[in-house]
């Protein structure tokens, strides 16, 4: 394989980006069909594509032949990463963009009309347990969505949106959601801990709680409701605690405004 040659190049090794990577290795696309654009990728990063004969690129190349590219770069770092890639997308090229917020009014504005995609994947795409949104372009055709929709695949499910603003509710529920996970984690060993448990024994409690009802969730069929139904006991323990969490002024409008403040914030980056 030549160096003027690739059918992928990912603009980023970072935290998403080498998701995407290690998915397509492992999943069998050949290192050598993959370029990477990052100026300082991790030691382990850098193995990991040598290893796989990808090539790699500290700065944008004179002349790359691709017929995929991934932006995966932050939203902040867009202005700048851009301009430098125009002359790389040509005719053919999609060009699939991970950033949050960035909409195709914004990509297309520093590297002109194509066949583009905004895609939202989240952080468990590092273990192959994400979800993304994706929202493609009058431009993209049957062809393209099919490769970019494997190419995705490989993180976890897809699911494609028709209304390109939808990609901003879907950042608000699945891109930041892991966070709200997460922090859930940490009010559950705090209130542990308030109870009189140790510390170190409510986080461990409240973390295995709740990897293991995301695994219940991923294996099983019945949907969230139910499940959350079979935990509940009439006058239990567990309907004690509901009644507070979904009171009205409990979980949900707290969610509600959370979520509204997260896809606003998407709105605003958009740019």
């Amino acid at each position: 394989m030549s160096l003027s040659r690739a059918s992928i190049l990912l603009v980023g090794a970072g935290n998403m980006g080498g998701a995407m990577l290690s998915g397509w290795l492992n999943n069998g696309v050949p290192g050598i069909d993959i370029a990477v654009l990052d100026p300082s990728p991790s030691d382990a990063m850098l193995q990991r594509m040598n290893d796989a004969g990808a090539l790699h690129f500290a700065a944008p190349p004179e002349d790359l032949d691709v017929d995929v590219i991934f932006l995966a770069v932050k939203p902040q770092a867009m202005e700048a990463v851009l301009p430098p890639l125009k002359h790389l997308v040509g005719e053919k090229a999609a060009v699939v963009s991970v950033a949050a917020g960035k909409t195709l009014a914004f990509l297309e504005g520093h590297l002109g009309q194509g066949a583009m995609v905004r895609a939202m994947p989240n952080t468990p795409a590092m273990i192959g347990r994400g979800v993304t949104g994706a929202y493609a372009n009058s431009h993209v055709s049957d062809a393209q969505r099919t490769q970019v929709d494997g190419l995705l695949k490989v993180t976890g499910p897809v699911e494609w949106v028709s209304v390109e603003a939808d990609i901003d509710a879907v950042t608000a529920v699945s891109g930041s959601g892991p966070a709200y996970v997460f922090y859930l984690v940490e009010c559950m060993a705090e209130a542990g801990r308030k109870l009189g448990l140790p510390a170190d024994l409510a986080m461990r409690l409240a973390r295995e709680t709740v990897a293991g009802a995301g695994e219940l969730l991923h294996r099983l069929p019945e949907p969230a409701t139910k499940l959350r139904e079979n935990v509940t006991s009439p006058g239990g323990t567990t309907a004690a605690a509901l009644a507070v969490l979904m009171a009205e002024d409990g979980m949900q409008p707290l969610f509600d405004e959370a979520l509204a403040q997260a896809r606003r914030r998407a709105e605003e980056l958009g740019g």
